[in-house]
């Protein structure tokens, strides 16, 4: 075959792959609160809250933050604590640190106006070249592809190649649509989230397994890093409806400032913890023990009165201990 045949069913493959992708997504795309229009403010919210964080995990807490600030000037107006506690429970907090610091800029240096261009989003703290991508071709429709876990375990599939760094995203700029973009770099992310998983994907079901060069076969790649396991104990000291916190330190390199329940050291008398439960963070799982115990006399903490709660920045954990006790 030529050079110039090559090329040219390669074009006729590629426009095939968009056309049954985008087809398959017009008709099966899942409902999402974020996808109801093309606002800027919300397809950005949306893209910050699901780095690194499942799309299950976000959609209650999307819509609680656009009740809390439904405008980039709301969000700009308000104190970080407000837009922590609002975080609460999706961890990662640099996430919406940087989120607020944007929030200020645009608000305040830019009018409110947002750029229309990747370049232009990758000038605002916290957005690299993916975010940048995924939110002027959603919000804006500028033709430019994106790469994610998603779109990389597709686009390796569907070519049979363990490609990776610039080479993913001179690909993933080969197969895009540039007359739908935005909806296109959703297709190949829900395509990768719900059908090319992982494990056990779905070939049967998928729109493109015709043009597919692994049918589902796993190409070999990093191994995931092994969670570490420890116990971890912490005290749950109520006084009526009001319950003792402390407050992280503001220089910690995880949830800095984020009020917790006091860590304490195993009780030595033979009772049973209030709470048992399980929680993960980054690459630890942890075993966690909690119990009805005074305030610690060393903590430096304060009383928090039940109806504040929801107004304060807690970490995932405390969150969680203190729904368990039906608190929040």
């Amino acid at each position: 075959m030529s050079a110039h045949q090559s090329r040219s069913h390669d074009e006729i493959r590629i426009q095939a792959f968009r056309r049954h992708l985008l087809g398959w997504y017009d008709a099966n795309a899942r409902d999402l609160p974020w996808r109801k229009d093309r606002d800027p403010y919300r397809v950005w919210v949306s893209e910050i809250m699901l780095q690194q964080t499942r799309v299950a995990a976000v959609i209650e807490h999307y819509r609680e933050f656009l009740r809390r600030f439904p405008t980039v000037k709301k969000l700009a107006a308000a104190r970080e604590p407000s837009v922590l506690a609002a975080w609460s429970g999706l961890g990662y907090y640099r996430r919406a640190r940087m989120l607020h610091a944007a929030a200020k800029v645009v608000a305040r240096e830019l009018g409110g106006k947002f750029p229309e261009t990747a370049e232009g989003w990758r000038e605002f703290p916290g957005i690299g070249r993916y975010t940048a991508a995924a939110i002027a071709s959603i919000a804006f429709g500028e033709p430019v592809a994106v790469v994610d876990g998603n779109v990389e375990r597709v686009l390796q599939r569907i070519s049979g190649e363990q490609i990776t760094g610039e080479q993913l995203w001179e690909s993933a700029e080969n197969f895009l649509d540039r007359e739908r973009p935005g909806d296109f770099n959703q297709a190949m992310m829900e395509l990768g989230a719900t059908v090319c998983t992982p494990r056990a994907p779905a070939c049967v079901t998928c729109p493109v397994v015709e043009l597919c060069l692994t049918r589902g076969e796993l190409l070999v790649g990093p191994k995931a890093v092994p969670q570490k396991k420890r116990e971890i104990d912490y005290a749950f000291a109520c006084r009526g409806e009001d319950v003792f916190l402390v407050q992280r330190a503001r220089d910690e390199s995880l949830m800095a400032a984020m009020w917790e329940l006091p860590q304490i050291s195993r009780p030595k008398r033979r009772s049973d913890p209030a709470f048992v439960l399980r929680h993960s963070i980054t690459v630890t799982d942890y075993a966690v023990r909690v119990w009805r115990v005074p305030a610690p006399e060393e903590s430096r903490g304060q009383w928090v009165a039940r109806e504040k709660l929801g107004r304060v920045a807690l970490t995932g954990l405390a969150r969680k201990i203190l729904r368990m006790a039906e608190l929040v």
